[in-house]
């Protein structure tokens, strides 16, 4: 019951990745190729093997909070924002990649931001280790790096848009 319950949640998050990727698949070698990129954008090759682990991580600690002893609204509070959490990841794919709207998506990345934050708080008050797992690297390794990409993203586009005119 437990393996199933662990897959489950791992398929779940790995789900979302993949939804994520019917955005970002096409736009890659089209849109996003044409884009200016600042010199400190990663290589292409990178996002796909880093997200896939980000998103197992998530199965996981969906996993370690499902599996709490305790029952009752704090851990139906966890899941419901982590699951809100889990959609704006795929909703940054979409207003990016599908709207081709860096703008709009860096908007959306500061509440995916706070929403990260708050699945932090509420899974920090069931498991010290399902924060540690998924929630922190996420907001630490690529929520807080894009921030500076975006910025870097609009201030080139809208230079390049200048130039055109």
């Amino acid at each position: 019951k437990k393996i199933l319950k662990f897959l489950f949640a791992v398929i779940l998050c790995e789900g979302a990745g993949i939804i994520g990727s019917f955005f970002t698949t096409p736009a890659i070698g089209s849109w996003y190729v044409a884009l200016p990129k600042p010199s400190f954008n990663p290589p292409n090759w990178i996002f796909a093997p880093v997200w896939t682990l980000l998103f197992f991580l998530m199965g996981i600690s969906l996993y370690l909070i499902w599996n709490e002893k305790q029952k009752g609204k704090n851990i139906q509070t966890a899941v419901l924002i982590f699951f809100q959490q889990l959609f704006l990841n795929i909703l940054w794919s979409a207003l990016f990649f599908g709207m081709h709207n860096p703008a709009l998506a860096f908007v959306e990345i500061i509440v995916l931001w706070f929403a990260i934050l708050m699945t932090i708080f509420y899974f920090a008050k069931i498991s010290k280790t399902a924060p540690a797992i998924s929630p922190i690297p996420s907001m630490g390794l690529l929520r807080l790096h894009p921030k500076p990409l975006h910025l870097a993203f609009n201030r080139l586009i809208v230079n390049s848009n200048n130039n055109l005119k």
